[in-house]
């Protein structure tokens, strides 16, 4: 009998059954990604909206309270030498200034990292101390009182506050980084407008005294401060590696980038700090004298906003070496500025030309950075290593003031170290890929 033979094809059941075994096989299809705002591609910057321009709006609340304030410093240093602190050198009150200023970007070296690993907490405690600080300085009637007052406690406030707020920003704005730079920097000069008038008019055409002109000015900026607080926020999640980032240092482009820094500061801040001094040995009013800083500042409120723009378009280390260069020769002619009008008109350049150097410093910093959370770390690093040139540079042309009588050896040394400062920027172009003639 014959064996029958066995059905090769598969039985409808069979093809159903397997069928549906390879199609539970399948991989499941990817979950979508989470709606969480922290868990974003880093390299997805918003770019704007309305999270994103309240940090800036954060940021420049700050640097109006702080940097606006020490952009008057012009003023005060008029009033110390001739009232609390007559008894003291040019070159003595200038190193309270210039220790204030180079602790608010030497302290970065901390604040930045901090805001990195925990987030925007860092600000709050910084801006009570900051407070604090100036009602302490209202008290001040001696030069070790003023240092650690005005020198110390607030300089370190200040590192504490800048350094985070552009940290925070930076992780909102990508492409449109140094045009949010150049907002939040312009705080400062808005600040450098309204405080040095506000002190100049307090100190010399009233009789409040400095004590109440101080506190006065500490009143104004608490609101600005609590507005800060409340607005800044980390956009990424906390960087949990090393504190600092040695490897940095090994990086051309931003060891580059802060010695051309370091330059800039060393010259920037002769005019801050000396403008009114020189404008009153010219023979001008002293009142009108203070007012030259808020001039300075007005100007530079464009000089910071313009060129963050362009610097967009045509190249955060083109602006940035544009700042340094411009600034360097419009140093250079200060001591020329003899006249009531020539001074005006001299701020105003001033103002502008320099106003580029801060946010354009910021931006080309940034150009550094490979992971957005590692930007409070560069920022703190870079403005910590080229303060030392804001530290000791104002002292030196304050010592430069108090041997020779006059300010053209102290126009000529500054401008020099400013252009100086924007020519190693040209040469910081020749390690990107697009060249000395690049737009980067």
């Amino acid at each position: 009998m014959a064996t029958p033979k066995a059905n090769s094809s598969p039985s409808p059941q069979f093809e159903k059954r397997n069928s549906s075994s390879i199609e539970d096989a399948e991989p499941a299809p990817e979950e979508a990604p989470s709606e969480d705002p922290r868990v974003l591609n880093f390299s997805d910057a918003p770019d704007g909206g309305t999270a994103a321009w309240l940090v800036a709006a954060g940021g420049s609340s700050i640097f109006f309270c702080c940097l606006g304030f020490a952009n008057s410093f012009g003023s005060l240093a008029e009033y110390y030498l001739t009232h609390q602190l007559r008894a003291e050198t040019p070159d003595n009150v200038a190193w309270i200034g210039s220790l204030s200023a180079f602790l608010s970007f030497a302290a970065g070296m901390v604040g930045g990292p901090l805001f990195d690993r925990f987030g925007a907490w860092v600000i709050r405690p910084a801006a009570a101390t900051y407070v604090f600080g100036m009602m302490m300085l209202s008290l001040c009637d001696k030069y070790w009182q003023v240092m650690l007052a005005q020198g110390v406690l607030m300089g370190i406030a200040m590192g504490f506050l800048q350094v985070p707020a552009f940290a925070a920003v930076s992780q909102y704005f990508d492409k449109k980084r140094g045009a949010a730079f150049g907002i939040v920097v312009s705080g400062s000069s808005i600040g450098g407008v309204v405080i040095p008038i506000a002190l100049s008019k307090m100190l010399n055409s009233s009789t409040l005294g400095f004590g109440w002109s101080v506190r006065i000015v500490g009143f104004l900026i608490m609101p600005f401060l609590a507005f800060a607080c409340l607005t800044i926020k980390a956009r990424l999640p906390s960087r949990t590696t090393d504190f600092w980032i040695p490897s940095a240092l090994k990086d051309v482009k931003f060891v580059l980038v802060t010695v051309s820094l370091f330059f800039m500061f060393f010259g920037m801040f002769i005019p801050l700090f000396f403008i009114p001094t020189y404008a009153v040995a010219r023979g001008m009013n002293a009142t009108l004298a203070g007012y030259l800083l808020a001039i300075i500042n007005a100007a530079s409120t464009f000089g910071r906003i313009i060129p963050g723009v362009l610097a967009d378009k045509y190249g955060r280390l083109n602006v940035f070496a544009f700042g340094g260069v411009s600034t360097g020769i419009t140093i250079f002619c200060m001591n020329s500025a003899t006249t009531n009008a020539g001074l005006i008109v001299y701020s105003v350049i001033f103002g502008f030309v320099s106003g580029t150097i801060i946010s354009g410093a910021s931006a080309a910093i940034s150009i550094c950075v490979a992971d957005p959370r590692d930007g409070g770390t560069y920022m703190g690093m870079g403005m910590a290593f080229s303060a030392v040139g804001l530290l000791i540079g104002p002292p030196i042309n304050g010592a430069f003031l108090n041997k020779y009588g006059g300010f053209f050896q102290v126009s000529m040394f500054s401008g020099a170290m400013c252009l100086f400062g924007g020519l190693i920027v040209l040469a910081t172009k020749t390690r990107t890929p697009q060249g000395v003639l690049g737009r980067v």
